[in-house]
């Protein structure tokens, strides 16, 4: 077996989506290493992302041409699916989510019913003002949608199940319905899920967030998720 394809042998390895993120990623893996075996989705990056991500000793496997985060995600399932593993968490590539509370997502699944989710729980006060009201406004929403509370619904910062993984290669959305998919997915099928607090990270970087039409996008998100959660397909 190739170098690359041994670092993500064991029971649960991270699935890191990248996109144009060469300077932030070799930090990113250096620091996930230190906790789990990493596997790298460049999804079409124009710049150095995935050299750099080999050189930091991460598997990466490369997608052309830029997909979305949806699209990069359901790769890095299927290549923890064929490869026995048991779970994979999900961190993003720029820095936002700190390697470092790991250990508190996977204790999260070790709890006695084995939520088939976990999901970073950020605080959202933490947060610049237009995404701390859009997540607000968006975890409102869903919670009313799906009649039980649901503490972050956007975290990207995750722990997932094979059975989750596997029903999630039916999905084909690429964007952040992705995510909000796969709650009302272990709503559906009854599967366990699980929240747990993690460090909420910003820079000065400026939000590409669009109030009105975020609004709107979300809304016909909640609406599907209400439907999948109530039994109808992914696809």
């Amino acid at each position: 077996m190739p170098a690359s394809q041994a670092a993500t042998r064991g029971p649960i390895c991270a699935v890191i989506p990248a996109h144009d993120e060469a300077p932030r990623i070799g930090e990113v893996i250096r620091r996930t290493l230190e906790h789990l075996p990493a596997l790298v989705v460049d999804d079409g990056s124009s710049d150095s992302t995935a050299e750099v991500a080999r050189a930091g000793g991460a598997e990466v496997i490369e997608q052309r041409p830029n997909q979305g985060k949806g699209a990069a995600l359901r790769v890095g399932f299927r290549a923890a699916l064929e490869r026995g593993l048991e779970a994979v968490v999900t961190l993003d590539a720029d820095g936002q989510h700190d390697p470092a509370d790991l250990p508190a997502l996977l204790a999260g699944r070790s709890a006695a019913d084995t939520p088939e989710l976990v999901v970073g729980q950020r605080v959202f006060h933490q947060m610049p003002l237009v995404r701390r009201a859009s997540n607000e406004l968006g975890t409102w929403l869903l919670s009313a949608a799906l009649g039980r509370s649901i503490p972050d619904n956007q975290s990207g910062y995750r722990v997932i199940g094979r059975r989750l993984m596997g029903a999630m290669l039916e999905s084909r959305d690429d964007g952040f319905a992705f995510e909000v998919e796969m709650i009302a997915v272990c709503l559906r099928e009854g599967w366990p899920m699980a929240w747990v607090p993690i460090r909420t990270i910003y820079a000065d970087e400026r939000s590409h967030i669009r109030p009105l039409r975020h609004l709107r996008d979300f809304v016909a998100v909640t609406r599907r998720a209400r439907r999948i959660a109530r039994g109808a397909p992914l696809g």
